[in-house]
């Protein structure tokens, strides 16, 4: 089988990380954080560069397609802790799904009506993550053909964008402190969009393909964060210049749209939310894919029923659950609860990965304080996004309260009645044992 160059691998973290989030809320971002905003995205882009570390660590002596799955299972066996924070993983990838997909649909509904249609919203949401299910069910190829046309169509219209908004936009002054929020709401910004940044763990799923991993590894996950990092700053300031902080809230849902306005008029709205379409439906192609897999991958552990692993022509019937639980949560959430659950589901994933490669030091080489100090900042990340909500306005942590509980709750019912759980997943790293 053909191995996997820096190149590839930079895309599949790229392509990982450049989906739904920086559509879905980039709005809610700005009415946080308002001027500050961009400092937002730094503060979420540091965490993932930081935790980034210790993928490149763990991927290099543990090459497995289970990624975050198996150093878990790794540093901390496979018991009934492992087996929940595995499951917080699938679900996290579930709420992900719901975000992209009401993105697609505020994106969609307010490019056929002028604004965001309630019911028009949810028909579209429900319809995207019905195709790409159907797509993924076909098999891996149809679902990467499909893949490497929205990355790439994405990408380039996002830098069009850029550049375009910094010769429409002209009110600067809204960068300046004195329209920045309080630091607390600037971090806790900072932190719903952290999910905006969760793909680049995909490069540490294809380790096993990657030539020259030592090397290859570490500069793609460096080099993918460090990319989208800037991406992410200039499309806050493009957005910021070019729409003000009311109009920006209350076209919270597409707000990009909204910003390529002033140039093109009509056409840059339909520009942009044709852009932002393609981007989420790109980014639910490629969670389907990768949920499924984690899935099939985490029944293989014997940690979720094994119907998730069953075969459907060339997909799992894993795909076709995850996509309904996602249709689910996209219809019955709005964008803020489902927003700060999946940022929490990935902060605490995160944290576990940064503390696992901590205690397998010895094994990775690592260095122990950017270990630890990814775990602080995870942890400690997690406990100021919740804090901070349940301080402001509690219900909106209601959908993470859910998931939590409906994860713990399962876990610990299916560890009791289930079969017993292996010992590690990828059956190369069994023998090293």
């Amino acid at each position: 089988m053909r191995k996997i160059g820096f190149l590839e691998a930079f895309s599949i973290g790229v392509g990982g990380m450049v989906g739904g989030g920086i559509f879905a809320v980039l709005g809610l971002t700005i009415d946080l954080a308002k001027g500050a905003a961009p400092v937002a995205f730094l503060i979420a882009g540091f965490i993932a560069l930081v935790t980034a570390y210790s993928y490149a660590k763990l991927s290099i002596k543990f090459p497995s397609e289970g990624g975050s799955i198996e150093y878990i299972v790794q540093a901390f066996g496979n018991n009934t802790f492992s087996a929940t924070a595995n499951n917080l993983l699938l679900f996290s990838y579930v709420i992900m799904l719901a975000l992209y997909a009401s993105a697609f649909g505020a994106y969609g509904s307010a490019m056929i009506f002028g604004t965001d249609v309630g019911w028009m919203h949810k028909f579209l949401a429900v319809l995207v993550i019905t195709i790409f299910t159907f797509i993924n069910l076909l098999g891996a190829f149809l679902t990467g053909k499909a893949e490497d046309i929205l990355v790439y169509t994405k990408i380039a219209i996002l830098i069009i964008f850029i550049a375009i908004g910094f010769y429409t936009g002209n009110h600067y002054e809204r960068l300046s402190p004195e329209f920045w929020e309080a630091p607390i709401k600037i971090i806790t910004g900072g932190l719903i969009i952290f999910l905006a940044y969760e793909g680049f763990e995909l490069i540490a799923n294809a380790a096993k393909d990657v030539v020259n991993p030592q090397k290859t590894l570490p500069r793609a996950l460096y080099s993918s964060v460090i990319f989208v990092i800037i991406l992410y700053v200039l499309i806050a300031i493009v957005t910021i210049i070019n729409v003000d902080f009311e109009t920006a809230k209350k076209a919270q849902d597409y707000v990009l749209a909204i910003a390529a306005q002033p140039l093109l008029g009509k056409l840059g709205f339909t520009i942009i939310a044709i852009a932002a379409m393609i981007s989420t439906a790109s980014a639910i192609n490629a969670t389907i894919y990768g949920a499924g897999r984690a899935g099939y991958l985490i029944a293989k552990l014997g940690e979720i029923p094994k119907d998730f692993a069953k075969k459907i022509k060339n997909g799992y019937e894993g795909m076709i659950i995850l996509g309904l639980l996602a249709i689910i949560f996209a219809t019955s959430f709005n964008i803020e609860n489902i927003s700060i659950a999946g940022s929490f589901g990935f902060l605490v994933i995160f944290g576990l990965v940064n503390l696992a490669n901590f205690k397998l030091r010895k094994i990775t080489n690592a260095n122990a304080f950017i270990s630890l100090l990814g775990t602080v900042l995870c942890f400690g990340s997690a406990a100021i996004l919740i804090g901070y909500n349940l301080k402001t306005k509690p219900e909106a942590l209601q959908s993470s309260a859910w998931v939590v509980m409906s994860v713990f709750v399962f876990t610990l019912i299916y560890n009791k009645l289930g079969k017993k759980m292996k010992a590690v997943l990828d059956e190369e790293l069994r023998e090293r044992l």
